[in-house]
């Protein structure tokens, strides 16, 4: 239930406040596509398409403070509304949006997960760790040199592609595993898409204790790339490989010396309590294992972050700053090197280990005040449904026109003649073209799809049903297809970013650009967003 009203910042105050140190969650309700085209350092990816459904997970208390930019297109106002609604009651928009931003003076970033890309820049000028170059690695692989060699990043990535040779291993889970996957003094090189997670990477297995050297491969797999090597694609990660009981002991006490020397706090079970039950502060409660170790082993409460990549992309996660985080581990290892890189960040990050008082603590949980009370999606407005073959009917009839809500690219593919495109901040445009028609759409989230359809129906539209099946069930009932390489344009296209989005599929001078693009992010930084980090050196 909204009460209060939407708050108006000039971009000046705004930036005041984001960089002030309370808590703040700075969120961008633009779509995918203009976020990476430019917005500021610390600004969170949170779509209006997808408000409703991510907002309570990237700000879960009520009464943190909430600023919002849009394009200066009023879709803030929209998103303002909507977040009050859902019981968020400190909620302010930047007049103007990114124009306004701009315009001040402040920098504008492209692309996506910047802060810790910034994170793994800053690093290797304080680190300085060992950078492997492609042709060197080639060397070492044609003299079959001994050496283990790791891609830091999740499956997914792996999939697509790889550096022949690179195990699936991510940042965290490396670690973790170190007292199995090396011994001795055997070399370790770490590879990524780029450059930080690889950085990060070995500055991690350097923490861990490892005694031999410990390489970052420069310019992951793009710099394999363009250094002439190919690239293996469609690959299947490997299972993890197994701790014995003295290995994870080993990996246990290496992460309590770790924490020991840079000051980390390992969390008792009243302390965890303590802090998920106080009203005032913002807690988020984080389970940094395994996907695997997550599915097997719920904790009720938490969210699954795997640990590499909650620092390489930490805005996914979390987005109020100067908040708490509590890292949920059995090892500790995961945990331990999440807190050293998110305190970095500016965050207050604990570790807490999965033991059977924590886990007794964790069940608790549901009876604390302050944690019932945590932001919750909410239910999608009523959405009817509309059975394939007659909405063709309808549709031929001139009474109803299809919407496809699908992703940009799906439509360019492949649409049902006829059918409009549709991304939710467009509703009211598309209710005006619609003149009075039905709209059918096909979705495939159907969620997203009763959230648009509201705002259709506050623009106007009357009727708004979604297809049953969606897509496949109207090509199943003989609707024909077509393909539009072109439409929507890229300018209308705003749920897909379009820069450098090639560069993994051999285009070479994307890729020259896009690390162009991040050993050129610091230069980009000025002294307030510089002051925001609190680099740790090695010698700390």
């Amino acid at each position: 239930m909204r009460s209060g009203t939407v708050k108006r910042l000039g971009a000046e105050e705004a930036r005041r406040q984001i960089h002030g140190p309370g808590e703040i969650a700075f969120l961008d309700v633009r779509e995918a596509g203009q976020f990476g085209e430019g917005h500021a350092l610390f600004a969170i990816p949170c779509a209006y398409s997808r408000l409703e459904a991510r907002a309570p997970d990237l700000v879960p208390r009520h009464t943190a403070p909430i600023v919002i930019v849009d394009d200066g297109d009023g879709i803030a106002e929209r998103a303002g509304a909507r977040l009050m609604d859902m019981g968020y009651s400190d909620v302010a928009l930047i007049e103007g949006g990114m124009p306004a931003w701009a315009a001040a003076g402040f920098p504008v970033y492209k692309g996506v997960n910047v802060p810790s890309k910034v994170l793994g820049e800053i690093a290797e000028g304080v680190w300085h760790p060992k950078m492997l170059k492609p042709e060197d690695l080639a060397a070492w692989k044609a003299e079959d040199r001994p050496f283990r060699f790791y891609d830091a990043r999740p499956p997914v990535e792996y999939a697509k592609m790889r550096v022949p040779g690179a195990e699936c291993l991510p940042n965290g889970e490396l670690a973790h595993r170190l007292p199995v996957i090396a011994e001795g003094e055997t070399p370790i090189v770490i590879t990524c898409a780029g450059r930080t997670r690889g950085i990060i990477g070995a500055i991690g297995v350097m923490l861990a204790g490892h005694a031999g050297p410990v390489m970052a491969l420069e310019n992951g797999t793009q710099g394999w790339a363009l250094s002439g090597g190919k690239l293996e694609r469609g690959n299947s990660a490997a299972p993890y490989p197994e701790l014995t009981d003295a290995q994870r002991d080993k990996s246990r006490e290496t992460a309590m010396t770790l924490a020991g020397t840079y000051g980390l706090e390992l969390t008792a079970p009243v302390r965890v309590e303590t802090l998920l039950a106080e009203p005032e502060v913002t807690t988020y409660l984080l389970d940094v294992r395994s996907t695997e170790e997550a599915m097997a082993d719920p904790i009720s409460g938490s969210v699954h972050a795997l640990s590499g990549q909650l620092v390489q992309a930490t805005d996914q996660w979390v987005a109020v700053r100067n908040s708490r985080i509590i890292l949920l581990d059995d090892g500790g290892m995961r945990a331990a090197l999440a807190a050293f890189w998110l305190h970095q960040l500016g965050y207050e990050p604990y570790i807490c280990l999965l033991d059977e008082a924590m886990r007794a603590t964790l069940k608790r949980l549901n009876s604390l005040e302050a944690f019932k009370a945590r932001p919750k999606s909410p239910k999608p407005p009523p959405l009817t449904t509309i059975d394939p073959v007659r909405a063709r009917y309808c549709v031929a009839l001139g009474e109803a026109i299809l919407v496809d809500m699908r992703g940009s690219l799906d439509y360019r593919k492949a649409h049902v003649e006829g059918a409009r495109w549709l991304v939710r901040p467009r509703a009211e445009r598309l209710a005006t073209a619609l003149a009075g028609k039905s709209a059918y759409l096909v979705a495939d989230d159907i969620q997203a799809a009763a959230w648009a359809a509201e705002d259709l129906r506050k623009a106007g539209v009357k009727d708004v049903s979604v297809i049953e099946g969606g897509h496949a069930a109207l090509v199943k009932a003989g609707a024909s297809v077509v393909g539009t390489p072109d439409e929507p344009s890229d300018a209308d296209a705003i749920d897909h970013l379009f820069f450098v989005h090639d560069r993994h599929d051999d285009n070479l001078e994307a890729s020259r650009r896009y690390l162009a693009w991040e050993t050129g992010l610091i230069a980009q930084m000025d002294d307030v967003e510089k002051a925001a980090y609190r680099i740790t050196s090695p010698n700390a």
